[in-house]
């Protein structure tokens, strides 16, 4: 873009390219890790009567919503900060925790936002190229003198690291005095501890969480970040010289609800789960290959026709996926998990697909 009024910054700018959100009616909609099913019937209840309401400022702290959150964790409400959706968390990170001077490391193959955060705030960073099959170098992501960000469980691959070997880079970044992010956009789905538990034991540690996935709340925008109060302290100062309201009074309390609602959450969180490994199995008997997945997606790569052609078989047939060009995952498919009876036409739309060799 080239328009004359434009900052160096805005017009070199690469922003980050959400996933789409077509309009078209009928569609089975895999492509952006949405919750399936409706949120908790508390939210609804929560709402009703809040319109009056709309003419004052929210709670600039959201202290309802943090207070409902510790309670959930076993935490003080210093060490919870909110802020409209993991994203902005994540970003208010870069400016509060990293260095101009310091390289951020995170994974080569991961959320790619973290790029445009380090590009937009300046802060240089090193992208660390993953091991077989995948995985995270654990090791690598904290060989640097900066701060660290883990996304655990990773994306687009959905594999999670073990809670130890996050003790353990939590440890080494202590050592140097440097932070590590835990991005926990799908720990619910996954069968690891919430990195959350180390929080006593590492002041330098923070986790950051989103209401999207796991609460089905994608469209209301909330995410919070778990830590200590002094880097909670930094978070707060970034946002305050944003936007002192990130969250607005229906957030607040349509999230408090779906917080509160443990028995709803763990209900439909299960029945993700449990969908997911009936779909996975599902791939693997048809040729494909799977990664083990402990998000609410599976990463996918057809054996029978290459990933874009499947992408387009598919999109063609009214079920839209996520595919990257990038050359080491291009043969591969980001599918979300949708309810039982989708992913049941997703196998079967596979089978026509197969059969009529795309």
């Amino acid at each position: 873009m080239d328009f004359p009024y434009l900052s160096r910054l805005a017009r070199g700018i690469e922003p980050y390219v959400p996933g789409e959100q077509p309009k078209v009616p009928g569609l089975i909609k895999l492509n952006t890790n949405e919750n399936p099913y409706p949120p908790s019937p508390r939210v609804e209840e929560a709402l009703r009567g809040k319109a009056p309401q709309l003419r004052l400022y929210p709670q600039s702290d959201a202290r309802t919503l943090r207070e409902a959150i510790a309670r959930r964790e076993g935490l003080a409400p210093e060490q919870v900060f909110c802020g409209n959706g993991s994203d902005e968390v994540l970003a208010l990170c870069f400016p509060a925790f990293f260095e101009p001077d310091e390289p951020v490391r995170f994974p080569a193959l991961t959320y790619s936002f973290y790029r445009v955060y380090a590009r937009l705030f300046g802060i240089p960073f090193e992208e660390v190229p993953m091991l077989p099959g995948f995985a995270v170098d654990e090791g690598g992501l904290v060989a640097g003198r900066g701060g660290a960000m883990l996304p655990n469980p990773n994306a687009p691959t959905g594999l999670q690291l073990p809670l130890s070997a996050i003790e353990h880079m939590a440890a080494a970044q202590r050592e140097k005095g440097r932070v590590l992010i835990v991005d926990e956009a799908y720990v619910a789905f996954g069968g690891e501890p919430s990195a959350a538990t180390l929080l006593e034991k590492y002041d330098n540690l923070l986790v950051t969480r989103t209401l999207s996935k796991d609460h089905a709340l994608a469209g209301l925008r909330v995410g919070y970040a778990l830590g200590a109060p002094g880097l909670l302290e930094g978070l707060v100062r970034v946002k305050d010289s944003f936007n002192s309201y990130p969250l607005d009074s229906l957030a607040i309390a349509a999230a408090s609800a779906a917080i509160a609602d443990e028995a709803y959450f763990q209900k439909t969180r299960d029945q993700v789960v449990e969908t997911r490994e009936f779909f996975r199995d599902g791939l693997l008997r048809r040729g494909f290959a799977v990664l083990p997945s402990s998000a609410n997606f599976v990463f996918a790569r057809p054996g029978f026709c290459g990933g874009k052609a499947l992408f387009d078989a598919l999109r063609a047939r009214g079920i839209l996926v996520r595919r990257w060009d990038a050359k080491e995952i291009a043969e591969y498919l980001r599918i979300s998990i949708g309810t039982r009876e989708e992913m049941e036409t997703v196998l079967s739309v596979i089978d026509e697909i197969r059969a009529s060799s795309v």
